[in-house]
């Protein structure tokens, strides 16, 4: 043991060594059952208060039904009482159902008050819009009838200034002829003149040959004056061909400068239409107009500041969803600039919104329409007034209406529920004007977005949905084809109108020929005629006397006197009736401008007619709707008067019955659902105890053992718990003592150890791990190199047993074993070191006497000193093969002989 200790066990094994040695390991042990013992009885504790509580509920359960049998007179009393409060609870209920229907018909007659109100305001309202469409048909019947009124003065001035330019061409005309008459006249009186004078110096009388070449001179002039007035008619009517084109041309620039004028204002309006639909792809509510998704921040703002009631509702058209995309264009075309408006609380609101509207829209330009009502969670009930059919949906039926608002404004302004939907225009007719409309159905519209009424039928100027169309791409390429065929239309136009100008230009330049030409032709007729005139004077100048041709110039300037007074004459009723001409067209300009600014006029006054119309509609179904309100709300007041009767004398039937259960009235704070609970409760229990009192000694045997059993055991408990919160503080003292003692026996064991090897002048150390439970030691000799200080195998034998027999009796010195035994300690010993290690021992053993060391070791103990405190016993040597040795008790001589 002593050569393989230190070395060949390893540091766990020492300190388990050493922690028997000192009887450590025991306590440990102990320590360690006492904390398992502590778990246990924990354990039991917690089953023990699972017991107690089942044993207090059963503890309980049996206290209840021993009091129960106590307490029967009890419960009898409590019952009594109960039903005296049933009674009055009973009362006290109807009381309260009686001030409920009270206040109801209080606030039902309030709240007709408040509908009498809206309606004598409705009232208001519809007479105002009677008045402002009697207002409107008067004027539009005052512009018609001073349109009718001046339609024959228009005529009559028209036919006036006809007959003045007829007059005045007339009078142009004799003049011109006059004119003409008296450049004869003066043309004849030169050649009379020259005639004359030739006569006078002329004496030369045969004449005859120049007189039939005259002659001949005269029929061919004939011939030709009557070739060149056949000529004058044919250019006179090719003059008026051409007038006649170039007017007609002229009629034709002037209806495509218009057309023209129209197509470019479809193609502004289409433009725009085109990028506010481009817009709307980002931005649906662009749709609506470019300022409205700014307006609507706007509006939300406001709302946030807290400056409206409500939050206005709009624009329309965003909040409502098509169930038959192919309704869309009717129900634009119905809606028309409803789909655009906001809905607002009350006028307060209205303010704020058109404050709101005036930084979006600059002022001259339409603003969104605004519906000023009281607004409500509930869509109205209009099944009774609502148009019907099996086969076409009304407008409210067509859509999806989320907002409650939405759809009663529609319903209010626009009746959409009157309104049917009929795709096909044929079918539409025959439903509307063939045959008897449905029922509350007063108008109707197809899928053209046509509008059909029983008499009447107007078509629809709109061909696309703007508003409502879900396919804004289809909408963008129909827009953009549009466009691209008015500016080709444009075009065509632009090269007709430029090729009516053209027309017109060369048609001109040919008028203006052929009225040369025209006037040629009259002057070489005239001129034709007055050499005709002149031959014809010139016959027989032989014979005509010259006295005779100065008779007759003399007369010749008489006429032409008369003549140029006519001229004269003719020209200033020309001058006159070319003044009256002028009056005349300037007056029927001015009437004429007078009706086509009255037709202006009439135009939006039928716009306003037809909203009017609406609006007196519109009107008249609010008035009608608050009317059938007031009609169900006194219906409702009536209903429940007579129901506040019933309970009155309901009221008294139950007070008299109260009264003769329990006279006097009393203050009950139940309702008689609980109370009926409770005395049905307590009837069962007074019932369930009279089945039971048979056994009224049994249960009190029951409650008195259950409650002894619970005591009992709650004692223990408690008794135990004081038992282990007692022994925690006693094992946590324990622990910590524990610990000091195992840190002092640990020091003693150190100091013994360095001690007894400081006596053969070596040095070791003792290293203690409680935690890991190791023991390291290390032994260095007295002499040798230092750096085998903790390399115990360099020790030698005798080393190593020295320095197990140090070790052991270091662990000697700190245990409290009566009996100390070391079995051949000093084997591998030398001299030196055994008698080092023998003189130690004896030496220990002699500070211990009351304790006994018993050794064991082959080795010779003559060298021993003689004392009677040593007893040494030698054993005989074995014989060769003995197996087995030969002891034999010993008797007591013998004892005491080796003694």
């Amino acid at each position: 043991m002593s050569k393989q200790f230190l070395q060949s066990k390893n540091e766990g094994d020492k300190y388990k060594f050493f922690m028997k040695a000192t009887q450590l390991e025991q306590m440990k042990e102990d320590y360690s059952y006492i904390m398992e013992t502590k778990e246990r009885t924990k354990e039991q504790i917690n089953q023990g208060e699972e017991r107690l509580t089942e044993l207090k509920r059963q503890c309980l359960e049996k206290e209840e039904r021993f009091q129960s049998i106590a307490g029967l007179s009890t419960m009898k009393t409590k019952l009594e009482h109960l039903k005296h409060e049933m009674a009055w609870a009973v009362v006290n209920e109807i009381e309260k159902q009686l001030n409920a229907i009270r206040d109801n018909i209080e606030i039902g007659e309030e709240r007709a008050a408040r509908l009498d109100r809206k309606m004598e305001e409705q009232q208001v309202r519809l007479n105002e819009a009677e008045k402002k469409y009697k207002d409107i048909q008067d004027k539009l019947e005052k512009i018609s009838q001073e349109t009718n009124a001046r339609a024959p003065e228009c005529l009559a001035l028209k036919a006036d200034v006809t007959a003045k330019k007829r007059a005045y061409n007339e009078a142009e005309v004799l003049y011109n002829r006059s004119l003409n008459e008296y450049k004869a006249l003066k043309k004849d009186d030169e050649q009379l003149c020259k005639r004359i004078e030739e006569l006078k110096k002329s004496t030369d009388q045969s004449l005859e040959p120049e007189r039939i070449e005259r002659q001949k001179k005269i029929s061919w002039l004939k011939e030709k004056v009557k070739a060149l007035q056949d000529q004058e008619s044919s250019v006179n009517q090719e003059i008026e061909q051409f007038q006649q084109a170039i007017e007609k041309d002229r009629e034709e620039h002037s209806r495509i400068k218009r057309e023209e004028l129209d197509v470019k204002h479809i193609l502004t309006f289409n433009q725009k239409q085109l990028k506010e639909l481009k817009d709307s792809k980002t931005d649906q509510l662009k749709r609506f107009g470019p300022n409205v998704p700014a307006l609507l921040e706007a509006i939300d703002d406001a709302d946030r500041r807290g400056l409206f009631t409500y939050k206005p509702v709009g624009p329309l058209g965003a909040c409502i969803h098509l169930r038959d995309p192919e309704l869309a264009l009717a129900i634009e075309c119905c809606l028309k600039g409803l789909l655009q408006a906001y809905c607002c609380h009350n006028h307060a609101d209205e303010r704020v919104l058109q404050a709101l509207m005036k930084r979006f829209y600059s002022p001259g330009t339409s603003r969104p329409q605004i519906i000023v009502s009281e607004f409500h969670n509930e869509i109205y009930d209009v099944r009774r007034r609502s148009a019907h059919h099996p086969e076409f949906p009304t407008v409210l039926t067509a859509l999806e209406i989320d907002n409650a608002v939405v759809a009663n404004s529609l319903i209010d302004m626009r009746s959409i529920e009157t309104v049917l939907l009929i795709k096909n225009n044929s079918v539409a007719r025959a439903v509307m004007q063939s045959q008897k409309p449905p029922k509350n159905c007063r108008e109707a519209f197809t899928a053209d977005g046509d509008q059909v009424f029983p008499g009447r039928y107007y078509s629809s100027e709109n061909k696309r949905p703007k508003f409502l169309s879900r396919d804004v791409d289809s909408e963008i390429s129909h827009l953009e084809n549009d466009i691209e065929n008015k500016k080709a239309q444009i075009l065509n136009l632009q090269q007709h109108l430029s090729a009516l100008e053209k027309d017109i230009k060369r048609n001109e330049e040919l008028l203006k020929r052929c009225q040369l030409h025209y006037k040629d032709l009259k002057l070489k007729i005239r001129k034709s005629i007055s050499e005709i005139r002149e031959l014809e004077n010139i016959e027989e100048h032989q014979s005509v006397d010259i006295a005779t041709l100065e008779d007759e110039a003399q007369e010749n300037k008489s006429k032409m006197k008369l003549v140029e007074k006519n001229m004269e004459q003719q020209e200033e009723k020309m001058e006159i009736l070319k003044s009256v001409k002028i009056e005349a067209e300037n007056k029927y300009d001015a009437i004429k401008l007078k009706i086509n600014q009255l037709s202006e006029l009439a135009d939006p006054l039928k716009d306003e007619l037809n909203l009017a119309d609406s609006e007196v509609d519109n009107q008249k179904r609010g008035k009608q709707h608050y009317e059938d309100k007031q009609k169900e709300r006194l219906d409702t007041l009536n209903k429940k008067k007579r129901e506040l009767d019933l309970k009155e004398k309901e009221l008294e039937e139950k007070m008299s019955q109260a009264r003769q259960i329990c006279p006097e009235r009393i203050e009950v704070q139940k309702s008689a659902s609980i109370l009926d609970k409770e005395i049905n409760r307590l009837r069962q229990k007074i019932q369930a105890e009279h089945a039971s009192h048979g056994d009224r000694e049994e249960i009190m045997r029951q409650y008195q053992e259950a409650r002894e059993t619970y005591l009992d055991l709650e004692n223990k408990v408690r008794t135990l718990k004081r038992f282990i919160k007692l022994l925690e503080e006693i094992m946590t003292h324990r622990y910590r003592t524990y610990q000091q003692f195992r840190r002092c026996l640990t020091l003693r064991c150190k100091l013994y150890f360095d001690n007894l090897l400081s006596q053969r002048a070596y040095c070791g150390k003792m290293n203690f791990d409680h935690k890991n439970e190791t023991l390291s030691i290390s032994v260095q000799p007295g002499e040798g190199n230092k750096a085998a200080f903790n390399d115990m195998r360099a020790l030698s034998g005798g080393e190593r047993s020295f320095s197990t027999v140090c070790f052991v009796l270091s662990l000697w010195s700190i245990a409290e074993s009566p009996f100390r035994c070391l079995d051949e300690f000093d084997v591998y010993m030398d001299m030196v070191n055994r008698r080092i290690a023998m003189d130690m021992i004896l030496k220990m053993a002699d500070s211990q006497r009351f304790r006994q060391f018993i050794l064991l070791t082959p080795q010779s103990m003559s060298s021993l000193p003689s004392s009677k405190l040593i007893r040494i016993l030698r054993m005989s040597d074995p014989e060769r093969g003995q197996t087995t040795l030969p002891f034999r008790p010993i008797t007591q001589e013998e004892e005491e002989d080796r003694s």
